[in-house]
């Protein structure tokens, strides 16, 4: 407020405001409500922009008219079009005459709104001012643009934007609202990303219906082939996207759990799936024992570290997580007291030959430039990591660390520099900012641990005992999200009796 009055902007400021609103209002597509159940016709999606263009005679001047146009503010400034095109005229666009492309408020007819660059221009007869009919058609448009000319107003607010991809096949799980128009919205999604070529829509709900965290699907674009292949940490999987679970959104997650992980550790990942933490790892050489009690991502998980050729680090088995947990570590100790490791030899640094003044002898065979180096990894006693990524029930499965190192204190501190080992936790809970979350992941640890659980750092210095530090992975619905609880797993659990 200033002298009484509300500061507003000016009259001016105003229009110019309404003129860049119906001028930009010109590159908006064209409304095409095909109504529920309808079939997309691209044609309809063309449209034709009547523009002014600088005709430029010497192409040599094109790039200086551009800066000078620009700076004007007197050049075409839209997303995905380029200022610069052919000569409408079929016969000079074929000697290689080019146009700029002009801001919507110039008229060809009205020389007060080109502004000095194209007055001067024009004088010097470096460049005409002509008219130019722009055509843009179906491929212009975004996936947003093309969903909102078609469907109706009331649902632009959550158009379909967000989807898991595996591989060609992208994965929809649209609300009811949207469902009379599921082939269009299939069919756009399809056409604005060339890597597509099927798209599902799920049909249930994943994990109510199978323990394997598969779905039914429907299609609604494309051919019904779900044999899909991705790439995420620098591994390739290889799987059937409709018999095992995968979800593209977890990448970021996958590798920050990754992270913790040293090479020469031992890592359990209770509910490997095709093995997005296992893979990663075992190219790390970290030694991985791999369970997962799907059959069929099993038979992937095996393929897979085959491929991405980590076999010696990663171990795969189809086991019931409950009593996996325990067998890993008791494994592991006895690989360890077997003696087993893995020996990788590889070319070390190259050597500079050495300089001599005479040249060599006949029959002379210098040595290799590149001496081989032999790396150890011998498999540790204990297991450093035990990842659970199974957030509809994981937690369950935390009584069965209860007694997993019994008897084996000498292998930990302070009798070694060797720590209990991290557990990693996915779950489920409320949406929230507050503390509600992480007290009720807490509360139910401590009821499946048998050992009292609470809110730590965020900062993963856990050394009090029960100690939790809870990451917030992604937002599953609107009330709800993903967590991943982080502790150092309590003495009293690890050296207790097992039942």
């Amino acid at each position: 407020m200033e002298g009484g009055r509300i500061n507003s902007p000016s009259i001016d400021a105003v229009r110019r405001q309404e003129d860049d609103n119906v001028e930009m209002s010109l590159f908006r597509p064209p409304i095409v409500r095909l109504g529920a159940g309808g079939a997309l016709n691209r044609a309809l999606f063309t449209k034709k922009v009547n523009l002014a263009a600088a005709a430029i005679q010497n192409p040599k001047v094109i790039s200086h008219y551009r800066q000078d146009l620009q700076a004007s503010r007197k050049l075409l400034k839209v997303e995905r079009i380029s200022p610069i095109v052919p000569h409408p005229d079929k016969e000079l666009g074929a000697q290689g005459r080019k146009c700029i492309l002009l801001d919507p408020a110039v008229k060809t007819e009205e020389p007060k709104t080109w502004g000095t660059v194209l007055q001067e221009g024009s004088q010097k007869e470096e460049l005409t001012v002509i008219p130019y009919e722009l055509t843009l058609e179906y491929d212009y448009w975004t996936a947003r643009d093309t969903m909102e000319s078609v469907l109706p107003p009331e649902l632009h607010d959550e158009i379909p934007s967000g989807f898991n991809v595996a591989g060609h096949v992208a994965h929809l799980n649209l609300r009811d609202n949207y469902l009379p128009y599921k082939k269009i919205v299939a069919e756009i999604i399809r056409d604005k990303n060339p890597s597509i070529r099927t798209v599902i829509n799920k049909v249930d709900n994943v994990g109510a219906e199978s323990e394997f965290r598969t779905f039914q699907y429907e299609v609604l674009a494309g051919e019904d082939d779900l044999d899909v292949s991705c790439i995420e940490n620098n591994c390739t999987f290889n799987f059937n996207y409709a018999k095992v679970y995968w979800n593209s959104k977890l990448e970021s997650e996958h590798t920050r759990i990754i992270n913790f992980f040293k090479p020469g550790e031992a890592v359990c990942d209770v509910m490997a799936g095709i093995g997005p933490f296992a893979l990663p790892a075992g190219k790390r050489k970290v030694f991985v024992w791999a369970n997962d009690k799907n059959p069929e991502s099993y038979k992937c998980l095996k393929d897979n570290i085959e491929k991405n050729k980590v076999q010696d680090f990663v171990r795969p088995f189809c086991e019931d997580g409950l009593d996996f947990i325990r067998k890993a570590a008791d494994d592991a100790l006895k690989a360890s007291l077997k003696g087993e490791k893995v020996v990788i030899k590889k070319p070390g640094p190259k050597l500079k030959p050495k300089k001599t003044e005479k040249p060599a002898e006949a029959g002379f065979v210098p040595g290799p430039l590149k001496p081989l180096v032999t790396e150890t990894y011998p498999v540790p006693p204990t297991i450093s990591h035990f990842v659970m990524n199974l957030p509809a029930s994981a937690i369950e499965f935390v009584g069965s660390f209860k007694g997993i190192y019994q008897w084996q204190e000498n292998l930990f501190a302070p009798n070694t520099k060797t720590l209990l080992p991290l557990v990693h936790v996915h779950c489920f809970a409320l949406k929230a900012d507050d503390e509600r979350p992480r007290i009720d992941i807490c509360e139910r640890l401590t009821n499946y641990l048998g050992f009292t659980m609470k809110p730590g750092n965020k900062n993963y210095n856990l050394n009090g005992e029960g100690e939790v530090t809870i990451h917030n992975v992604r937002d599953v619905a609107p009330a709800k999200s993903m967590y991943c609880a982080t502790f150092r797993l309590p003495a009293a659990i690890a050296f207790a009796t097992r039942d």
